[in-house]
């Protein structure tokens, strides 16, 4: 029996069924998918040899597999960028990989930020999912007595999807839903807001109009 990991294994058993019924889809194949994960990270122009391997090491630890290093196209003095110049550091992420990459970025790096407070609920349009972490110090497979200087990683999550929609979750049960007909603005969804336990909370929202349902 082939190895699954362990985020995968809970898509395709749990998300994967509610998204047919929740959706009302017919085929399976109009279900969003995942397909790949992109990492990727500035190299400053002033950045030595020793300074690019190091980078270089660093987020191949991060993302199990050897990056990439591109270069620039054209120079531009005002930046002391010359051409073919080392600017940056990149990987892409694919099957397997990518889901373990995935489940210790959600399970593990994540909740090791200080004062941590989610994620930004937003897309670009086209269904893909970006993230910025600032300090890369974050991640488990990186010594932080060995860190000479840290360094910020841009991740994009590739999706099977189209336009913004957004569903939030608490429990199995959907506390938000908003759909995006417009890349910067909202028109349209339902929210509904859920009692909890715990210290008061305040819920604000902004320029909307309220319509009772049957």
């Amino acid at each position: 029996m082939s190895y699954v990991p362990t985020l995968k294994k809970a898509y395709t058993e749990q998300v994967f069924p509610a998204l047919m019924k929740s959706r009302g889809y017919t085929n399976k194949h109009q279900v969003p998918k995942i397909l790949k994960v992109s990492l990727n990270t500035g190299i400053d122009a002033e950045a030595d040899k020793n300074q690019i391997a190091d980078i270089q090491r660093d987020l191949g630890a991060i993302a199990g597999q050897k990056p990439v290093l591109t270069k620039s196209r054209k120079a531009i003095s005002n930046f002391k960028l010359r051409e073919n110049q080392v600017v940056g550091c990149r990987v892409t992420l694919r099957g397997n990989s990518m889901w373990e990459f995935l489940y210790r970025l959600l399970a593990v790096s994540l909740p090791t930020i200080r004062d941590f407070r989610g994620v930004p609920p937003k897309l670009d349009g086209q269904g893909n999912y970006n993230l910025g972490v600032n300090d890369f110090t974050i991640f488990p497979e990186i010594t932080v007595e060995n860190v000479k200087k840290t360094m910020g990683l841009d991740i994009t999550i590739v999706i099977t999807a189209n336009g913004n929609q957004l569903r939030h979750t608490v429990n199995c049960v959907v506390t938000a839903e908003v759909t995006e007909t417009d890349a910067a603005i909202a028109k349209s969804g339902v929210i509904a807001l859920q009692l909890h336990t715990g210290p008061p909370m305040t819920v604000q929202f902004k320029d909307i109009r309220l319509k009772v349902l049957p």
